[in-house]
């Protein structure tokens, strides 16, 4: 059994979730894919308000694929290629895809403590993560093309979604490192943390987040994340919708009566 995984912590609303394989830069191997899809089924049973995502260590985010002959995927991949065959390529990116959009997709927000260096698929999931906070120290690399590789965990869609096609078009298709500063001109992450405080200060916006109608967040959340697939009118028409929904819940009766008596709602939790 590998002495190393993913790890699941709960304190009060917010899940922190954290690659846990720091001799190796946390990089991901079969046995961490596996991994991953334990803790999505443990959140997805059990919701948090707010979920953060972070590395263990203070060298790494998560180094993404681990691209080592030990690793049974890459071994597999490498005979693949070797017969000319497709079908192993498709079976291990539909797998790894289908496993990170199960974590970046719950009906929760996700927030990406990058606490060091993020390459390849850990830059790809921290991307299609709904906020980031960067380590004044870490580094984001979207290091595929190096390999004769290219992004395959949403990574291409997640990043131009996030700083639009010219951008992603120069970090996905040079493979260069961005810093902290930069990373924040472009877009690519919401906050500087103090140095080596990436996932304390993730944390404490997950709190702020989980003191509100968590009902609220998620139907808000929706309407974020779907927008930029919609047009304008059906992307309003969703918004109208959902926000109706959510008024005939009912939660919003503990935030306005909480606000009239001058008092912290105090919501209760999602059925």
């Amino acid at each position: 059994m590998a002495d190393y995984g993913i790890r699941l912590e709960r304190h009060d609303h917010v899940a922190i979730v954290t690659f846990d394989r720091s001799h190796k830069q946390n990089s991901l191997d079969e046995h961490m894919w596996d991994c991953m899809e334990q803790v999505v089924a443990d959140l997805r049973a059990r919701l948090p308000r707010v979920i953060v995502l972070t590395g263990s260590g203070d060298k790494a985010f998560c180094a993404g694929f681990d691209v080592n002959p030990e690793n049974p995927q890459v071994a597999r991949l490498i005979n693949a290629v070797e017969k000319h065959e497709s079908g192993p390529a498709m079976d291990l990116i539909r797998r790894v895809r289908t496993t990170s959009d199960s974590l970046v997709m719950l009906p929760v927000p996700v927030i990406a403590a990058v606490n060091g260096l993020a390459y390849g698929g850990g830059a790809e999931i921290a991307s299609r993560c709904d906020m980031r906070v960067m380590d004044p120290g870490a580094v984001i690399c979207f290091s595929e093309v190096r390999l004769g590789l290219m992004p395959d965990q949403g990574g291409v869609v997640g990043l131009t979604r996030l700083v639009g096609s010219s951008k992603a078009a120069d970090l996905i298709l040079t493979a260069r490192k961005v810093g902290a500063p930069e990373a924040l001109a472009l877009g690519l992450v919401n906050r500087i943390s103090a140095p080596g405080n990436a996932l304390e200060e993730a944390v404490v916006l997950a709190r702020t987040i989980a003191e509100n109608g968590p009902h609220a967040v998620r139907h808000a959340l929706k309407v974020i994340r779907s927008t930029a697939d919609l047009t304008t009118m059906k992307a309003l028409e969703l918004e109208t919708e959902e926000a109706v929904a959510l008024i005939a819940g009912g939660e919003c009766i503990h935030g306005i009566a909480a606000f009239l008596s001058k008092q912290k709602p105090q919501f209760p939790e999602p059925e």
